[in-house]
């Protein structure tokens, strides 16, 4: 039996999981604004979430095998850093969680847990070269080439959700001006929908989809839409340019609004405006099919 930890910059997911499968899971939302000190919140979800599905699935600290914990951030030495829409400089939490739970606990970046898993068990196992998108409250990515993961020899690297695309941009979180996060997250769309039409800031989930789903089959938000697509396939055809990839498979929140996104998307990009090789068909775009929960299998699958 393994633990499978995905921290991202809204939610907690800690799953219990056995023979790559998951068996029981429990989440926490996270509201940075409304959390005091976020590395003792995590750590204490972590621990509470972990003795809670040991005590649904009738089991004890000593049968599990290995925690893995998914972080969007920079990690080197089984310590993460630079989470920057979670204020966190720098975390080793894998040393205070082995306090009590006495097993193999490895740190690993959240795209590269998930791309891990989609390759193994999920959309991507056809494809050898592959990049993988997790668009929420930021962007991260993850590059798979020859059927091997891409790994930087300094840190995580990858942070696709950190290139420029507008000088002199918006300010960042991660103390740049300018992210391709900033303007292509589902973070800064949703946002975006809720001003827009005037709706309350703190909505989230079916009522937000609904609501914005219903806005864009009436057309009241149709300039809002082509807008974010604008942005989003712009940094996504600089990716294309760069690494050529078979496929770009799409994960994170962007998976709930597809049936408003996807097809725009796909449509943008196959007009080729920022792509090089106008000859060649743009690679597939798929969605994850793990959902939120390849970061949480890709976290032990690694």
């Amino acid at each position: 039996m393994k633990i499978g930890i995905d921290i991202g910059g809204s939610h907690i997911c800690i799953g219990v999981i056995d023979q790559n499968k998951i068996i029981d899971t429990v989440y926490t939302n996270i509201n940075i604004d409304e959390i005091e000190d976020i590395e003792k919140f995590i750590y204490n979800n972590c621990v509470y979430g972990i003795n809670k599905l040991l005590l649904r699935i009738h089991t004890t600290i000593d049968q599990i095998e290995k925690i893995g914990i998914a972080f969007p951030g920079k990690v080197k030495d089984n310590i993460v850093y630079n989470l920057p829409n979670l204020g966190i400089k720098q975390f080793n939490i894998s040393k205070e969680l082995r306090k009590i739970f006495n097993t193999n606990i490895i740190i690993q970046n959240d795209a590269n847990c998930a791309a891990y898993a989609e390759k193994i068990l999920g959309s991507m196992k056809e494809y050898s070269d592959f990049i993988f998108l997790c668009i929420g409250t930021g962007i991260g990515g993850a590059v798979i080439n020859d059927n091997r993961l891409l790994t930087a020899k300094r840190s995580t690297g990858f942070e696709f959700g950190h290139m420029i695309i507008h000088q002199n941009g918006r300010s960042c979180n991660c103390g740049n001006k300018g992210c391709f996060e900033r303007y292509a997250s589902m973070k800064k769309f949703k946002k975006d929908v809720k001003e827009y039409l005037n709706v309350d800031p703190n909505l989230e989930g079916e009522k937000l989809f609904e609501i914005t789903y219903n806005a864009y089959k009436n057309n009241e938000i149709t300039k809002l839409v082509e807008d974010y697509i604008e942005e989003l396939a712009f940094g996504i055809s600089n990716l294309i340019n760069i690494f050529e990839p078979e496929a770009i498979c799409i994960g994170g929140g962007f998976v709930y609004y597809k049936d408003i996104l996807l097809e725009r998307l796909i449509e943008k990009l196959k007009q080729k405006d920022y792509i090089m090789d106008k000859d060649e068909e743009i690679p597939e775009i798929k969605l994850a099919k793990l959902g939120n929960e390849a970061g949480v299998i890709g976290s032990v699958l690694i």
